[in-house]
């Protein structure tokens, strides 16, 4: 019986790995591919935040070199990322009945390019953009930093998801 168990666990991490499944992320790589490159994004926002590229950058080289195994290149790649943020923008949105507002929205939009030099009909121009909500009584300048950390997180996801998890 521990036979036929050993077989079958064989045979289904055999056909799992052939099938080019690089991680336990989801990811559906094909196992030809071997790297992968990501241009700094640059921030061509009306409203610049001067260390938004890098940290958006940074963490899109970070998911893919954390979650797959495609090495990352300094040239074009068997996947390739570039793009720029399009749009920073914090605004009012829930105005109380003394005319203030209550709660603001920052949002970050992000144009990209992917390119999969393997399965072209995966490619994709599209712009994504997230959002965070907070309370108008706080400074911003207090929490910028934490706030763009998790929208550029959740922004990645999307990307990542789009990109090699084909959702």
């Amino acid at each position: 019986m521990n036979k036929i168990k050993i077989y079958i666990l064989f045979i289904h991490t055999t056909f799992l790995f052939s099938c080019g499944i690089y991680s336990f992320s989801g990811a559906s790589i094909p196992s030809e591919a071997k790297s992968v490159y990501i241009e700094t994004f640059p921030n061509q926002a009306q409203t610049i935040q001067p260390a938004l590229s890098q940290i958006f950058t940074e963490k899109l080289k970070d998911i893919f070199i954390g979650q797959t195994n495609l090495n990352l290149s300094q040239e074009k790649g068997d996947l390739n990322f570039s793009g720029n943020i399009t749009n920073y923008n914090i605004q009012p949105i829930s105005i109380e009945s003394n005319q203030t507002a209550a709660q603001n929205r920052l949002t970050i939009t992000v144009y990209v390019e992917f390119n999969n030099t393997l399965q072209k009909e995966l490619n994709f121009k599209q712009k994504f953009s997230r959002y965070k909500d907070y309370n108008s009584m706080q400074d911003i300048s207090e929490i910028e930093e934490e706030i763009i950390n998790e929208i550029c997180d959740n922004l990645i996801e999307d990307i990542f998801n789009k990109a090699v998890v084909n959702w």
